[in-house]
């Protein structure tokens, strides 16, 4: 099988691993748990996402196609993040898939530490909840700066969503709000630019704002 001119394609081996495929009408339906015990190769299709030592070798058995939709926003994200692994905790304490802070699962409704690191399908709500969230705190910002370009970088919905996943919502409003005079760079030296470069031109447009969304399983 050959992969699409321009594209990037993943490889990861995993002794277990469960991806969580939305269904096609929106990301708070019901979601469809795929299990594999062999390698997970998944083809997000960006040219830009991922830097050239995230780039590893392609496999074509168990080829997956992500697209851009939010299914392939929130996986690129978790590949940069954790490398999509449930129960990482990094050197920080940020813990799971999307690396959370603890004061951020409070926020979602989310108490338990380890047992969110324990359950992939909260992990998975809370990934969203809190880019309802995010979206939320962010709308008027959303509407005022997409689609002009900030220090040479397009801003795009999905790109500001994915910086308000490093850096919070705050810090990316003072980043907008300056137009790049006001930055935020994480413990290991990531910065909103980079994400809003890395992570634009998503279809995020079915994440709903919410001002307070909670993560809870049905």
């Amino acid at each position: 099988m050959k992969t699409k001119k321009n594209t990037l394609s993943i490889s990861c081996t995993v002794i277990s691993c469960v991806i969580f495929l939305a269904t096609t009408s929106s990301p708070d339906n019901e979601i469809d748990t795929l299990e594999s015990s062999t390698a997970i190769n998944f083809d997000y299709n960006l040219s830009e996402v991922f830097s050239v030592e995230d780039k590893v070798d392609f496999k074509v058995e168990n080829y997956i196609y992500l697209d851009r939709s939010y299914v392939g926003f929130k996986e690129a994200i978790a590949f940069k993040e954790s490398q999509g692994k449930y129960k990482v905790v990094n050197a920080l304490g940020y813990l799971g898939k999307y690396q959370f802070g603890v004061s951020t699962l409070k926020l979602i409704g989310i108490y338990s530490p380890t047992d969110f690191l324990n359950n992939p399908k909260l992990q998975e709500k809370a990934f969203l909840a809190n880019a309802k969230r995010n979206k939320w705190v962010l709308r008027r910002d959303i509407k005022r700066f997409v689609g002009h370009k900030i220090n040479g970088t397009l801003v795009t919905e999905s790109g500001i969503l994915a910086a308000a996943h490093l850096a919070g919502p705050g810090n990316v409003k003072r980043y907008l709000r300056s137009y790049g005079a006001v930055g935020f760079t994480d413990a290991f030296g990531t910065d909103i630019a980079s994400y809003m470069r890395r992570f634009s031109s998503y279809d995020t447009s079915f994440i709903v704002p919410n001002k307070r969304p909670k993560a809870k399983l049905l």
